[in-house]
């Protein structure tokens, strides 16, 4: 009956000799049953665990003593597959799986030992690192390059810091690095700026040459904190800084950032509040066609009505609404209100005019919310009356938008339009992948046309192909009387947009607007505007 049990049995006489192994016993080897007798000579129970070759085991010995003798009875349990899985789930808990880096968890606790074993006069530094552009290498390369770029990121950091630093990965593209000790500020930077250059040289990654950057944040122990939340939270609206003037860079925290963290949440409430009590409102800018002074179509633009009835424009808000992924809600928002304005819409401008729609680059290939949209917009029965605009960002994103979203815009009848054209990712040969209806190119390239001749033959070259490829061409940003008469002669540009035509105006503004400006801005004596028609607002296609 010994023999056939599934745990080891071993029995040893007083000299520590064996004199019985059943067969789960002698499954571990005759090196297991002698490394045994050692556990043998104790006069008390005992347990433990030891890994004897390739196996951990559980060791219990049991002394007996009898009439004619003592022996011990050793019974020995197998617990690889059990002590595996314990690895396994502390190494989930602590490691990160990507990179082989201590986790958020790991890195809390570390540091927290540090702080409470510090003394009088110990200096640390905490450096936030965010990896810039890291959506765009990710949709660009793979997200298999992206993986590995983070692994040699890693890495490449890992190679300059001394055993006592610590480096953990805390997010998608965000490390966390503590250097202890550093004898002050200087010094601190001195390393973290260190860092910052050696990621600025290139990655080669699957037989591609990847250039990346990080914005690196940093915060003082104890100068800026003594808890790794405010260290943290100063550290993180450093590396917010760098992320807001020049990425790449490396800032080291102070006062005014911690002001202006407390301003942004400031918004961020007043945004989520906004969104609860719908306080968004649309304002309108006609597309006019400059040969027939028809207005062809309007843009939606987002504006925001504050606590004070003020109306913000969305420069102020915007990007953090998309940072904090609240921006889908908002479209939505801007939607409904929209088809809601669709009577005064065509009162105003035209049955026959288009609406256009913005919709940020990160929304675009959200494929669950364009779904959501599409659906929304497609329930209106009003899709083929709107043209959706987005930045070039989204039509270089791995093909997600044009093979997942794009078919779902054309089932339901809507148009797509390149917003800002020329300032983005693409090239002008990339035209040619993008299979969109409008194309508005950039006001980089309208302001002062008539006078910048490089500016005009890159102009040139972009209708020339957006109109080879079927696309109709808008130009933004128009403001003064010289760039029309330069788009009329010299382009057959016939569209255009900006505040030489109208400003962006709420509806129950327009009607108090003079028709012949409609909003536009006086040009100067000198710009001789008498000698253009300007068109009125009221005037249909």
């Amino acid at each position: 009956m010994i023999q056939t049990l599934p745990v080891g049995v071993v029995v040893f006489d007083e000299q520590g000799g064996c004199t019985l192994a059943n067969a789960a016993a002698r499954a571990l080897g005759d090196r297991a049953v002698h490394a045994l007798a050692a556990a043998a000579g104790s006069s008390r129970e005992a347990a433990h665990v030891e890994a004897i070759g390739d196996r951990v085991v559980e060791v219990r010995t049991h002394p007996i003593a009898e009439d004619h003798g003592s022996f011990t009875l050793t019974t020995v349990t197998d617990v690889t597959r059990h002590h595996r899985i314990q690895r396994e789930l502390i190494t989930k808990a602590f490691i990160d799986a990507l990179t082989g880096l201590p986790n958020r968890t790991m890195f809390e606790q570390s540091i927290a030992e540090v702080l409470a074993g510090s003394r009088p006069g110990d200096r640390f530094a905490l450096a936030f690192i965010d990896l810039d552009n890291f959506k765009h290498i990710n949709d660009y390369y793979s997200h298999a390059a992206g993986d590995a770029l983070l692994r040699k990121m890693s890495d490449r950091i890992r190679a300059t810091l001394r055993p006592s630093d610590l480096l953990a990965r805390i997010g998608g593209d965000e490390f966390v690095l503590l250097l202890d000790p550093v004898l002050d500020r200087d010094d601190a930077l001195a390393a973290v700026r260190a860092i910052s250059e050696r990621l600025k040289q290139p990655f080669f990654i699957d037989g591609h040459e990847i250039f990346a950057s990080a914005s690196i944040g940093v915060s003082l122990f104890p100068d800026h904190g003594d808890t790794y939340e405010v260290l943290a939270r100063q550290a993180d609206n450093a590396m917010y800084r760098v992320k807001g003037e020049l990425k790449g860079g490396v800032s080291l925290f102070d006062d005014a950032m911690s002001q202006a963290a407390t301003a942004r949440m400031a918004v961020e409430q007043r945004l989520r509040l906004a969104i609860r009590d719908r306080c968004f409102c649309c304002a309108f800018q006609p597309k006019v066609d400059m040969r027939t002074h028809a207005v062809t179509g309007v843009e939606v633009l987002l504006r925001w009505r504050d606590e004070l009835g003020m109306i913000q424009a969305p420069g102020d808000f915007i990007a953090l609404a998309i940072e904090l992924g609240l921006i889908n809600e908002i479209t939505l928002q801007v939607l409904a209100e929209t088809v809601r304005s669709m009577p005064d819409i065509d009162e105003v401008f035209g049955p026959d005019v288009t609406v256009s729609l913005n919709i940020a680059a990160k929304q675009a290939c959200d494929v669950p919310f364009m779904t959501a949209f599409c659906a929304s917009l497609g329930e209106t029965g009003l899709a083929e009356r709107f043209v959706l605009e987005l930045t070039e960002e989204a039509f270089f994103t791995a093909g997600r938008f044009q093979r997942d979203v794009l078919p779902r815009i054309r089932a339901i009848g809507a148009r797509v339009s390149i917003d800002d054209f020329g300032v983005g990712y693409s090239s002008l040969s990339a035209l040619a992948d993008i299979t969109a209806d409008e194309l508005k190119i950039d006001r980089s390239f309208i302001t002062d046309i008539d006078k910048r001749p490089r500016s005009q033959i890159v102009l040139k070259a972009i209708e020339s192909l957006g109109a080879a490829l079927g696309m109709s061409v808008v130009a933004e940003g128009v403001e003064t009387y010289e760039e029309v008469a330069y788009l009329l002669g010299a382009t057959q540009i016939r569209c255009a947009q900006g505040y030489y035509f109208a400003r962006p105006l709420l509806l129950d503004q327009i009607g108090q607007v003079e028709p012949r400006l409609s909003g536009s801005r006086h040009p100067s004596p000198r710009s001789r505007a008498s000698e253009l028609r300007m068109p009125s607002l009221l005037r249909r296609a």
